[in-house]
C-alpha cells in the first residue's frame, strides 16, 4: 500500500522547490495534496506537476486571512486534514549592519508568524493524530555569514515545534522540523547567482560539506515524507538536519 493513502496534505509554498518536489511525493504516495503560492500562475502550473487530482490556494502565507481561508478550504472540500507541512519562507542575505527594518519585517513575517498563525488556524482541521512538519534550516543552529535575521526567524520554529509537540499530545498530533543544509533549487538564481557563476558555487559550497555536495530537493521530499507517513510514528518533537554532515562542522 502507498504510504500515505487515504491522507490529506497541505503544502505551503508548494510551487517550488522543496514543498514542490514533496507535494509530488505525497501525491505519488498516495495523499490528496493541496498547495499554497502567492502568485495565481505558478500555482496553476505546480497543480499541474503535481496531478493526482492536487488543488492549490492562492495567496500570501503573511496574511492571516489566507491561513483562515486555507482551514475553510479543508473543512469544505475534504473534511479535514491529515499532513501540514508549513514550508514556506523567504531569506536575504546580509549583515547585519545592512538590514532594513522592512527586510527584517518581511523575513519574520513568512518564516516565524506565519507559520504560528498557520498552525494555529489548521490544528482544529487536523484529525487526531495527525502530524506536523515545519521546514526550518541549518541555519537556525549553524552560523552562516550575513544569515542573523533570516537565522532568527527560523530559530523561531523550532520552539514552535517543541512546544507544541507538547501542547498537542493529548491528541496524539506529532510535530517535527526539517531542517534543509545547502539544496540545489532555483532559490540560487533569486539569492543573486549568476548562471555563468553557478558551477563554481556549487563547487565552493560542496567543500564545505562532508557529503561532497549540496543536497537535491528528491531527498528532502524523502525525508518530510517519513515525517509525514507512520514509519515516524515513534518521533516527535525532533529537528531532521538534512544536510549531509555540514552541521558537524
Amino acid at each position: 500500500m502507498k504510504r500515505l493513502q487515504g491522507k490529506t496534505a497541505l503544502i505551503t509554498g508548494g510551487n517550488s522547490g522543496i514543498g514542490l518536489a514533496s507535494a509530488e511525493l505525497f501525491a505519488a504516495e498516495g495523499a490528496q495534496v493541496i498547495v499554497s503560492a502567492r502568485r495565481q500562475d505558478v500555482l496553476d502550473e505546480a497543480v499541474r506537476r503535481i496531478g493526482h487530482g492536487a488543488v492549490g490556494i492562492q495567496g500570501d502565507v503573511a496574511d492571516l486571512e489566507h491561513h483562515a481561508a486555507a482551514a475553510r478550504l479543508v473543512r469544505e472540500r475534504f473534511g479535514a486534514l491529515d499532513i501540514y507541512m508549513a514550508n514556506a519562507g523567504v531569506i536575504t542575505i546580509k549583515p547585519s549592519v545592512d538590514v532594513t527594518p522592512a527586510e527584517y519585517d518581511a523575513q519574520f513575517a513568512v518564516n516565524a508568524r506565519a507559520v504560528f498563525f498557520g498552525v494555529q488556524a489548521i490544528a482544529p482541521t487536523l484529525r487526531d493524530g495527525g502530524t506536523i512538519i515545519l521546514t526550518s534550516s541549518l541555519a537556525a543552529t549553524r552560523v552562516l555569514d550575513g544569515h542573523a535575521v533570516y537565522a532568527g526567524s527560523k530559530a523561531a520554529i523550532g520552539a514552535f515545534a517543541r512546544n507544541w509537540a507538547l501542547e498537542f499530545r493529548p491528541r496524539r498530533i506529532r510535530v517535527n522540523v526539517l531542517s534543509p543544509g545547502p539544496v540545489d533549487t532555483s532559490i540560487l538564481e533569486k539569492l543573486g547567482i549568476a548562471p555563468a557563476d553557478r558551477p563554481a558555487f556549487l563547487a565552493a559550497m560542496a567543500e564545505r560539506i562532508p557529503a561532497g555536495r549540496l543536497g537535491d530537493v528528491d531527498e528532502l521530499a524523502r525525508a518530510a515524507l517519513f515525517l509525514a507517513s507512520d514509519e515516524s510514528g515513534f518521533v516527535n518533537g525532533v529537528d531532521l538536519h538534512v544536510d549531509g554532515g555540514m552541521s558537524l562542522v
